[in-house]
């Protein structure tokens, strides 16, 4: 099924277009603090490895505000910062030379405060990300609805919209998150209904790496395959290049997408399998994180359907009793023992990799 992605306005966070059709980006926040520039800077260019497109960060003083400055010069993807109630470090974090702000202009005090963001960002074509989350919903709302409801959600959002562009400000984009996977579903849904903006995509709080991960593929993946989505973030208790590599799982299995580097393709374990599958892999897509060329790989344990799932992989491994094949193309290579298996592999992916850079 090909998906129709909605039509939105095209906005661009530094040299990251945005909406209007163009590549959904995948973003991450940063674990580190911000003020720490050098560690923040190594967390960075290790998100940089892994995919990262874009990459946000807290900012909760005014330390952390001027700490952008350094870490700017210091990497190659675009840097948001994340702002709340001080339209101050709002300032700061644009003479700092960010590339988008993270604000809810509602909280960030009067209209004349907003109203200096505003006259700050627009010569400077930097964007502003509207960041609605379930427990940001204002009181009279969530007393309006009955709580943080999608719909309180999606009137809050607007709320802040209209801040906005009651300033004649447009370059926006919209976030509308909750960590119920369905509520996130249905305000997003609302919201692309009501307006025409690029909307970053994610399920807030979702929980440590493989429940995190569920809900996020749930809460995302069906948004995307409905066409509602510009950006995603996958929201993890967990090391942020994994936010990325979720990410990119979301995206290439939905073919909108390709993952940077290799897809590791393994069987589950049951009785069939008659090689010590479980750390082969592990072992195997450790080896293989460093490569940055798409290559499909198979891992398979079991002469049922090791062999036919093999030949539909770049390379891989087709493993029997002690034994197994190395399947390159479709075609048989060479058949060794389970001992000689990974090097084997390792072997023939070092020749690919070899071919591709000539």
């Amino acid at each position: 099924m090909k998906i129709t992605r909605r039509k939105t306005r095209q906005i661009h966070v530094g040299k990251v277009a945005i909406g209007g059709g163009a590549p959904i980006s995948v973003q991450s926040m940063l674990m580190s603090k911000t003020e720490d520039v050098k560690a923040a800077v190594a967390e960075i260019k290790r998100l940089e490895e892994a995919g990262c497109e874009i990459i946000r960060a807290a900012v909760p003083d005014e330390a952390a505000a001027k700490a952008l400055k350094n870490i700017k010069k210091q990497i190659n993807i675009p840097l948001i910062s994340d702002i709340h109630f001080n339209h101050k470090l709002a300032l700061i974090a644009l003479d700092s030379g960010v590339d988008c702000l993270r604000i809810n202009p509602g909280n960030i005090g009067s209209v004349d405060k907003v109203k200096e963001v505003v006259k700050a960002a627009a010569p400077r074509h930097v964007p502003i990300r509207i960041g609605v989350n379930s427990g940001s919903v204002e009181q009279d709302l969530l007393e309006k609805y009955g709580g943080p409801k999608p719909i309180a959600m999606v009137e809050s959002a607007l709320r802040h919209v209209r801040i906005l562009e009651d300033l004649n400000f447009f370059d926006i984009k919209i976030s509308i998150k909750s960590s119920n996977v369905q509520d996130t579903i249905d305000a997003y849904t609302l919201l692309s209904e009501k307006v025409d903006y690029p909307l970053h995509l994610g399920v807030t709080e979702a929980g440590t790496l493989l429940p995190g991960a569920i809900k996020s593929a749930l809460g995302i993946g069906i948004l995307l395959s409905q066409g509602i989505g510009d950006t995603i973030r996958v929201s993890l208790t967990a090391d942020t290049v994994q936010e990325v590599r979720a990410g990119y799982e979301i995206l290439a299995n939905l073919g909108l997408r390709k993952r940077p580097g290799v897809e590791v393709v393994s069987c589950p374990t049951c009785g069939r399998v008659q090689i010590d599958l479980v750390p082969l892999v592990e072992r195997i897509e450790k080896r293989l994180a460093h490569v940055k060329m798409p290559l499909k790989v198979s891992v398979l344990g079991c002469i049922v359907n090791g062999p036919g799932e093999a030949k539909e992989a770049d390379i891989g491994i087709a493993g029997g009793n002690g034994k197994g094949v190395i399947i390159r193309k479709g075609e048989i290579v060479r058949t060794c023992k389970e001992s000689e298996l990974e090097e084997e592999l390792m072997k023939e992916i070092d020749k690919i990799c070899a071919i591709q850079k000539h």
